[in-house]
């Protein structure tokens, strides 16, 4: 199983989301927050560098810091900064497979707020953890059953479990 990192982002904050996406069932993409969303990651930080892809990896963009080599994830709020945390913590994982060393960034433009993510030990045994875990959901023939979280009402699956 191929997991990406929107799989990583959705895991912690919706298991039903995770299942829905893994198995190719795409949210309402004219979803006002989908687009927001879309047009903040479009729209920001255009000097930098946009859209690396490989594998089933996505970076937003990479820059150079002095020596450094710097990946962004571009989000829309930090009202999910754990999910968002470890999206970017699994590309780092990723690189890291690939013998690429970076540092990462989570940016916030609306709230011109920044935040280092740095791939520790620790950090690579919590994300080993989720892949395993994300493999039992996927594998299951049905999806989680709904359950009502804060993020429901801003969600592009909304249809699927709300109906």
């Amino acid at each position: 199983m191929l997991i990406n990192g929107t799989l990583i982002q959705s895991f912690t904050i919706c298991k039903r989301q995770t299942w829905l996406m893994a198995h190719q069932i795409i949210p309402d993409q004219e979803n006002p927050y989908i687009e927001i969303g879309r047009l903040i990651d479009e729209e920001s930080y255009e000097r930098d560098r946009k859209k690396i892809n490989f594998e089933n990896v996505v970076i937003d963009l990479v820059r150079s810091d002095g020596e450094d080599i710097v990946v962004g994830e571009v989000k829309k709020s930090s009202r999910a900064e754990e999910s968002a945390r470890l999206q970017l913590a699994f590309y780092l994982y990723k690189l890291k497979e690939k013998g690429i060393k970076v540092k990462g960034l989570l940016l916030f433009p609306d709230e011109r707020k920044k935040l280092a993510v740095e791939l520790t030990s620790e950090l690579e045994e919590e994300l080993e953890k989720i892949f395993r875990d994300i493999e039992k959901i996927v594998l299951k023939e049905n999806p989680p059953p709904f359950k009502k979280i804060g993020y429901c009402k801003n969600c592009g699956y909304r249809e699927f479990c709300m109906s």
